[in-house]
């Protein structure tokens, strides 16, 4: 046998730091480490995780305690590292990254930069442990793809796996190995401005799409040079913030928490997330920072979860200003003892942790184990092998934003598009229609289609919907343009980052409006693009007013007293308040934020390329006074009663959604039918099968998303009316049927119990399956122990 030894180890041998020291044997294969069993065979998985463990030891054991803390801090970019910088903080940070002294770096984008702050570590450290190199890669990096709420609404996980790998693959070729993504916060309140970032307000589906997004970056080798690191984030409860008001309190029950939040974390720890990010919220009092509970008991503990938990920006010093810590050292103590492996940003580690050791505060057993986690990450992206194998310009021209991901980015787009309305089949328009009016302040807005939170893309470059509606009519049609309103007055220069962006609306300014409502009158049908700019949605971006700001009402009031025929291209980034429009217009196109290729894929669906297929991720309210608002609410004691006052209602309002979770109309019609079981009675470990026929019986081809639902009648929790439990996205031929099957077993029951653990109850259960969570075919089941 050969002995293989890393390039990371051959540097450190030269030094004679580690003469001696050997990681196990192995085999070569085609250039491929293969580590051997005692007889001889190829034994993958466990036999390379203890050599890595060697290693990381072996590693662990030559490092001092700075350099150990170091592991343990992040620093933000925020310079070109290529070019000269005469700021003191940046002077800092590069004598720190000198000294090995830094684990990793946020926000240094681009090969170049990329592989020259790498330099300054392996070039002059002690020990040339490689930086790992994070950004927020959320909804792709060049090649921007809808914001994932809007491809939630898509439904379909293998899309979604594969934006996010395309991401991962641009990413990874511009020098990075580490996304803050996927965000799996479960939110059910529209005034939050992160819900733009997650998978809606139903945990199953979150759970689902969250797994997706992981595979996609991750794919199934983190070494691989197009694979990069996933978070999942944020742990735990951010999404509940009180009010909707970001970086608020969080106070839930113990039975919410178990059986809402924390489902989506627990699948991505089993399917391998590489990381974890801790939250900015308090929960239930204490700061996520700093919850023991969560991280080191539940996470590192019950789930057995082996990878690191990164802090968000200074949220490890930000608990002093929650009252939980006295002050840096304090908190640097609380957070190592929580569990939080790695400081983002907030210089609290490195200030405290050394002295923490030398007081007797802290074990260095704590610090050790954090390091271990980082060193194992990074070792599994290869970064040992060669700290720069990310860093190849050829492939960072090859690979971002190309021909290719750009027709992924249209064709994820187009099948997020949710059909709200469209009475007298207005849509889909012909493509030789005489005359078309596109109106409203987002209707040639090429930025705010990119969303928040949009990586590397550049500003303006989106395809706008005017631009999508030019190239897809005929010669003949006559277009007529008109912004009719700007939504929002710039206040700083265009381009910047979403932090330095503040919104002033325009209230004033209806010079464009007579114009527009000429343009409408002139026309067979009106697009009216209206709705959110991109960073009125993000974090930071919470409002207790959900409808159209500045003048958007004034100017579809204006349009539709001239032309009936409107059509409301809606791009947004959270539910909004669709009462009025509902009542005014024909026909609702949710249009979200759909990224690069935003124009075109609108204009697919507006024109009848492709039949929408979307559906609602999260419920739109009649307003914002009955947020939060979620479809699998409990019961209360009164939750009817049409003859007296005194029942769970609103006397100014439906307490129901204007537009329910799982709703979304096509351009054809499917019936359900042919409910069936097969039992009606199982065990607590038994399992039955669900079948139901759906059939086209409209007159185009179309894709469905079949939902399954139950209700657990009694139990030891009062348990919501309906949970989606499962889903299946099915495509039909104009009259074809399909018979489709679930399965639902243990898995699908089991709930977070009284007895304070998961199991499944016995009792009577409905189960529905239909075409959204309001409108299904119905039957009951039994289970007995």
């Amino acid at each position: 046998m050969k002995i293989i030894v890393h390039q990371y180890f051959r540097l450190m041998l030269s030094t004679a730091l580690v003469a001696g020291l050997l990681f196990g044997c192995t085999s070569t294969d085609n250039n491929k480490e293969v580590v051997l069993d005692n007889k001889g065979k190829a034994n993958a998985s466990i036999l390379i995780d203890k050599a890595t463990e060697q290693k990381i030891d072996s590693v662990l054991s030559l490092m001092t305690i700075d350099e150990k803390v170091g592991q343990l801090v992040q620093y933000n970019g925020g310079w070109d590292a290529t070019g000269p910088s005469d700021s003191q903080g940046d002077q800092y940070k590069l004598e720190k990254l000198k000294k090995g002294e830094v684990g990793s770096m946020l926000n240094v984008t681009s090969v170049a930069s990329i592989r020259e702050t790498q330099r300054i570590v392996m070039e002059n450290s002690r020990l040339k442990i490689p930086l790992i190199f994070g950004f927020d890669v959320i909804h792709g990096y060049k090649t921007i793809f809808p914001i994932p709420l809007g491809e939630s609404a898509s439904w379909d996980l293998n899309i979604i796996e594969q934006s996010a790998a395309i991401a991962a693959k641009e990413a990874a070729a511009s020098g990075l190995n580490w996304t803050f993504a996927p965000m799996i916060d479960i939110s059910r309140d529209a005034r939050w401005g992160r819900v733009m970032e997650g998978g809606g307000e139903d945990t199953y589906l979150s759970t689902q799409i969250g797994v997706a997004r992981i595979k996609g970056f991750q794919g199934n080798d983190l070494s691989k040079s197009n694979t990069i690191a996933a978070c999942a984030k944020h742990f735990a409860g951010y999404g509940f913030a009180e009010a909707g008001r970001d970086y608020n309190t969080v106070s839930i029950s113990e039975y919410d928490l178990h059986n809402v939040i924390l489902p989506p974390f627990k699948a991505a720890a089993k399917a391998g997330v590489a990381t974890f990010m801790n939250a900015f919220n308090d929960l239930n009092g204490i700061p996520a920072t700093g919850h023991q509970y969560l991280q080191r008991d539940l996470l590192k503990g019950e789930w057995n979860w082996d990878g690191f938990v990164v802090s968000d920006w200074g949220s490890i010093g930000e608990m002093m200003a929650h009252g939980y810590a006295r002050d840096t050292n304090h908190a640097g103590e609380i957070a190592i003892k929580a569990g939080s492996d790695m400081d983002m940003q907030s210089f609290t580690y490195e200030q405290s942790l050394k002295t923490l050791v030398e007081e007797d505060k802290i074990s260095i057993d704590l610090i050790d184990d954090a390091v271990k986690r980082i060193l194992k990450v990074k070792f599994q992206l290869g970064l040992f092998d060669d700290p720069y194998k990310y860093c190849n310009e050829a492939l960072e021209t090859q690979m971002v934003y190309s021909e290719e991901n750009l027709a992924v980015a249209r064709d994820v787009a187009k099948k997020s598009i949710v059909l709200l309305k469209n009475e007298k089949a207005l849509l889909p328009i012909s493509k030789d229609i005489n005359s078309i009016a596109v109106i409203g302040p987002l209707a040639n807005d090429k930025n705010s289609p990119l969303g928040n939170w949009r990586g590397k893309g550049v500003y303006n470059s989106a395809i706008s919907l005017l631009d999508g509606v030019k190239a897809a009519v005929s010669e003949d049609t006559k277009i007529y343009f008109e912004q009719g309103v700007a939504l929002t007055i710039p206040t700083v220069e265009p381009g910047k980052n979403q932090f330095s962006t503040a919104l002033k609306f325009n209230t004033t300014d209806r010079s464009g409006i007579k114009k527009a409502v000429n343009a409408a009158k002139k026309a067979e049908i009106v697009l009216l693009a209206i709705g959110e700019d991109a960073y009125q949605s993000g974090e930071g971006r919470s409002f207790t007013d959900i409808g159209f700001k500045g003048l958007q009402m004034e100017l579809l009031e204006a349009i539709h007293k001239v032309n009936k025929n409107i059509v409301i291209v809606l791009m947004n980034g959270r539910p909004m308040d669709l009462s009025r429009p509902t009542e005014l217009v024909p026909s609702i196109l949710e249009c979200w934020h759909l990224g690069s290729q935003s124009g075109y894929a609108i204009a697919d669906v507006l024109f009848g390329d492709y039949n929408p297929s979307g559906k609602l991720p999260v419920s739109f309210p009649h307003n914002v006074g009955q947020v939060p608002i979620y479809y699998n609410k409990k019961n209360t004691g009164r939750p009817s009663n049409a003859t007296q006052i005194t029942y769970s209602h609103y006397r100014d309002a439906p307490k129901t959604a204007l537009y329910p979770f799982g709703f979304g109309l096509s351009y054809t019609e499917f019936t359900y039918s042919n409910l069936s079981l097969d039992k009606t009675e199982i065990t607590t470990t038994g399992e039955l099968k669900v079948a139901v026929t759906i059939t086209n019986s409209g007159e185009r081809a179309g894709e469905e998303v079949v939902q399954l639902y139950i209700r657990d009648l009694v139990a030891s929790f009062v348990r919501p009316v309906k949970e989606l439990k499962d889903f299946k996205k099915i495509s039909l031929k104009p009259g074809e049927s399909k018979d489709v099957i679930f399965t639902i077993n243990a898995e699908t029951l089991q709930f977070y119990t009284a007895n304070k653990k998961w199991e499944v109850e016995p009792g009577e259960f409905d189960v529905w399956i239909g075409g959204s969570s309001t409108t299904a075919l119905e039957e009951r089941f039994r289970v007995v122990e």
